[in-house]
């Protein structure tokens, strides 16, 4: 299969969502559906050659990085190894393309080592991030023997959108959205992003296949719950969801619960939720997926909320937490936008994508590799924080 870019954006978010994901595709899919800068000067082409320089010492250390039976960082999460494979699918030189080494093909033999009968690509637990990151990679493998394997899993994660109170109402604030999996009690922002994107990406192998008397996930439901994550009294009921401008717009984990805290009200003894920076991002991304359109007022709100608390010295609201999470998740929903310059809150203008290569190169380390001090959601691992790296600097790299 030739994984091409979406041009179903058309009332208006940036066409080619799937670029923004990982940049690279492969050169013949990417070339005809991206705006290439035409800037030629000398500093822009010192630049990219700065930028490739980095990714290719990223890749590098990857590669060497690898376990010799094909994962990387630990073999029950198939999604580290999704992730580090798609660093090679997205190099922007195209060198993984066209003739797979032994040690690309014993990564995604990994993957596949994975699949389960129902569709999940895993192991042992966390079916929703593995199976989705994994559909993800084997999509962009560009190999038609995989497609079957994605349509299993697509139908699997759709199998997972929670349906909490009364089936077929919208009568929990976490129906709709989707969690860890089925043993879990509740949908959360994390997996129903990871969900989305899957989702979304895989619906045009169903054309393809001419495939139309399938299950297909309710997107309807999917906004009921996204809406519920919140910050925003007039699309949201909740009684933690805060207009106050610190918070206002942006993003909690689920509804009830933020990674960032509350913040309660001496005088009335309210409660409010904290927005934060990843899952805010998070927010704006899944709005896309879910075909929420631009213009729309909640999309308007988690936008103005980030534009507000911009930031590279560290995630909004969690500090060192989630760092590269953040960046990463960042770069894709800032390319979907279409956000050439940020424009903050203060009126300043910045060049985001510059700024946060800037970032990256001063993190990289010696050895080629990126790594987190905080630990927390596994970022002391250096292979998933040089995934999270490569991948943003191919964003980056592939929208200049």
């Amino acid at each position: 299969m030739n994984l091409k870019l979406s041009r179903r954006f058309d009332w208006s978010w940036q066409s080619g969502l799937l670029f923004i994901f990982v940049a690279g595709v492969t050169a013949s899919a990417a070339i005809a559906q991206v705006t290439v800068s035409k800037d030629l000067a000398p500093s822009h082409i010192s630049y990219k050659n700065e930028l490739q320089h980095s990714i290719d010492r990223g890749l590098a250390w990857l590669q060497s990085n690898q376990n010799t039976n094909g994962w990387w960082s630990a073999a029950d999460y198939p999604a580290m190894t999704a992730l580090a494979l798609m660093t090679f699918e997205g190099d922007p030189r195209g060198r993984y393309n066209k003739t797979r080494p032994a040690w690309i093909e014993r990564g995604y033999n990994h993957v596949l080592g994975c699949v389960q009968s129902d569709g999940g690509i895993l192991k042992t637990n966390l079916p929703t991030y593995n199976t989705s990151i994994c559909m993800m990679a084997l999509q962009l493998a560009n190999n038609d023997a995989y497609t079957p394997i994605v349509l299993k899993a697509r139908q699997f994660l759709i199998g997972l959108q929670g349906d909490f109170g009364e089936k077929g109402k919208l009568d929990s604030p976490f129906d709709g959205g989707i969690g860890y999996g089925s043993k879990y009690e509740h949908s959360d922002m994390g997996n129903t992003l990871q969900a989305l994107e899957a989702l979304h990406y895989s619906k045009r192998l169903l054309q393809d296949k001419n495939l139309a008397e399938v299950a297909e996930l309710n997107l309807g439901a999917a906004i009921h719950f996204l809406q519920r994550c919140q910050n925003l009294p007039s699309h949201n009921p909740e009684k933690w969801a805060s207009d106050d401008p610190q918070n206002k717009g942006g993003f909690v984990y689920y509804p009830g619960y933020s990674m960032a805290g509350s913040v309660t009200n001496l005088a009335t003894g309210r409660v409010a939720l904290r927005s934060y920076g990843s899952i805010s991002y998070g927010g704006l991304l899944s709005f896309a997926y879910a075909e929420v359109k631009r213009d729309d007022p909640r999309v308007k709100a988690v936008f103005e909320w980030l534009r507000g608390n911009y930031s590279l010295e560290e995630n909004p609201g969690m500090g060192q937490q989630g760092l590269f999470y953040y960046y990463h998740t960042m770069a894709k929903a800032l390319s979907a936008f279409g956000v050439e310059e940020m424009e903050l809150a203060d009126g300043r203008k910045i060049a985001w994508r510059k700024e946060l290569s800037q970032r990256l190169f001063n993190l990289q380390q010696k050895d080629g590799s990126w790594n987190n001090e905080n630990g927390r959601w596994m970022e002391k691992d250096p292979a998933l924080v040089t995934a999270y790296a490569v991948l943003t600097m191919e964003i980056i790299y592939h929208g200049l």
